[in-house]
């Protein structure tokens, strides 16, 4: 069924006004009297409803049930990436990240990022890429759609990272603990978990040294090398796996 993300939705009468960009979008799919669509509220409630009246500026639909979205993972899920220089790994990393079942996603410079978090340029980036989790988030039937923003140093992101129960940063060489094992050391009742990826060329030595001394696990992700836009990806799936959301 066609989804529409309303953030806050309060049901009136057992009724949703669907106005603005989603009539539109609700025109674009040719929608009519006693269609099937999902409204969510952004916060995991699901709202199914019956189309009831389409005007040219408005789609009214009628509540036939509420329940809470059944696609949202038990664990919340913050994507810390590494700025990569080009920004269409970016927009992957948004896009899939958010199919994958990500809570939020954070962009951050280290030593090796090439590219700015500053001007109006990151602005409109932002926006860009917090469209991008919008449409992944509907396409994907998501309960909520993923924050997206930016810090601009290293150690905010390991700030951020060290306030969820388990702080995952992949890590290519040197003393590490397989991911998997990390993430079966949390043990099963983990509600929150981060994981750190870096940009293209990976994190300096120092920089690990760094999150391993805030007690980070440092995670293999076995033999292979991940380019830094399916590192983030891949980490993911291995936790929603190893919680038993996939």
């Amino acid at each position: 069924m066609p989804r529409f993300f309303m953030a806050g939705a309060n049901v009136a009468g057992g009724t949703l006004i669907l106005a603005g960009e989603d009539a539109n979008h609700a025109k674009v799919l040719r929608l009519r009297v006693g269609d099937r669509i999902v409204i969510c509220d952004g916060a995991q409630t699901d709202h199914h409803c019956t189309v009831k009246r389409i005007t040219p500026d408005e789609v009214e639909a009628e509540v036939v049930e509420s329940v809470r979205c059944p696609a949202e993972p038990n664990v919340r899920a913050v994507i810390l990436a590494g700025l990569p220089k080009q920004g269409e790994r970016a927009d992957f990393i948004v896009q899939k990240c958010t199919e994958g079942g990500a809570g939020e996603i954070v962009f951050f410079r280290s030593h090796r990022c090439e590219s700015s978090l500053c001007g109006g340029a990151m602005e409109k980036k932002l926006l860009r890429w917090q469209r991008i989790a919008e449409e992944a988030a509907k396409q994907s039937g998501r309960g909520i759609i993923p924050t997206v923003s930016a810090l601009d140093t290293f150690p905010e992101a390991l700030d951020k990272a060290v306030k969820c129960e388990l702080p995952l940063f992949l890590y290519e060489t040197g003393e590490r603990v397989e991911l998997r094992q990390a993430i079966e050391n949390a043990g099963p009742g983990v509600r929150s978990a981060a994981i750190l990826t870096g940009p293209e060329g990976g994190f300096e030595p120092y920089e690990a040294e760094l999150a391993r001394t805030l007690g980070f696990p440092i995670c293999s992700m076995g033999p292979r090398i991940f380019r830094c836009e399916t590192a983030p990806l891949a980490a993911l799936t291995a936790l929603m796996y190893a919680t038993g959301n996939l």
